[in-house]
């Protein structure tokens, strides 16, 4: 039933040879009626000092809101909140068996009280609020994803064993053996018009964003255009107008429709700040 299930919503053999090859992790992404014949199949859990390395790449503390998709046992959503302090975790998993294994275990750990484990399919999941994301799901299930994923506040952070989001570059990757871990950071949104104003005067930029990179052209009141290129991690703005000598290096933050320097030494223009226009 596995294999039947990707060949309708995965078309081609990578697919069905992917699906066939993982049995994946705890099938809180099929529908009710494919789980339903498919709870016999093992999930595959995520390895402690992988739950440890997601966890510690997240940064995750006592103000996070951690969601797992396809949370299984409960182990991920259990550590957060009991090794690393996090504030609350919400479980979300379609197999009731597995969602009641998990409710269990947090109660053993004593953390019942900050953990909700919740039998749902991940797609009709609200994870809005979620401070910290993380999953163990096929490459097909993640870019199905990718796009509410995007949609998260700026700064919300993603990661996902064993798989990546295709063509958005993580912001950060760890290799456990034979494991791979992606970390991204949800970035600002920050394409299009803006008017910088600084020490050095003022500049009219226009910016595309492809997820965390920025291309684009400044240009001065005079009239005279240099290319901007930049990076975002969450709210975090560095920019480089202008090419070789003349380049001139923004470090900022991003706040809905404005951006501001942060304090910083070395060579970076201060006291700027920029407005959509």
């Amino acid at each position: 039933m596995l294999i039947s299930y990707f060949r309708r919503h995965c078309p081609g053999r990578a697919c069905v040879m992917v699906a066939g090859s993982f049995l994946i992790v705890t099938l809180g992404f099929l529908p009710s009626s494919a789980a339903a014949d498919t709870f016999d199949v093992p999930f595959v859990p995520t390895p402690p000092e992988v739950v440890e390395r997601m966890l510690n790449m997240a940064e995750v503390g006592p103000s996070d809101r951690v969601i797992d998709l396809g949370s299984g046992d409960g182990r991920i959503a259990i550590a957060a909140v009991k090794d690393r302090a996090a504030l609350s975790a919400l479980g979300v998993d379609l197999n009731p068996v597995r969602v009641e294994e998990a409710k269990a275990n947090a109660k053993d750990a004593g953390v019942s009280d900050r953990v909700e484990f919740r039998q749902e399919d991940l797609f009709d999941t609200d994870f809005s609020n979620a401070t910290v994301l993380t999953m163990y799901l096929l490459p097909n299930v993640n870019m199905r994803l990718r796009p509410k994923v995007l949609d998260l506040a700026a700064g919300t952070r993603v990661v996902s064993h064993a798989f990546d989001m295709d063509d958005w570059e993580s912001d950060d990757y760890a290799r456990l053996g034979n494991r791979d871990v992606y970390m991204w950071v949800v970035p600002a949104k920050v394409a299009g018009a803006w008017q910088l104003d600084g020490p050095e005067g003022s500049l009219a930029l226009d910016v595309e964003q492809t997820f965390q990179h920025l291309s684009g052209i400044a240009q001065t009141a005079k009239g005279h255009a240099m290319p901007v290129r930049g990076k975002l991690r969450g709210k975090e703005i560095t920019l480089q107008i202008g090419d070789g000598n003349e380049a001139r290096h923004y470090t900022g933050t991003v706040q809905a429709d404005t951006m501001a320097a942060n304090p910083a030494t070395g060579n970076v223009v201060q006291g700027w700040r920029a407005v959509r226009r």
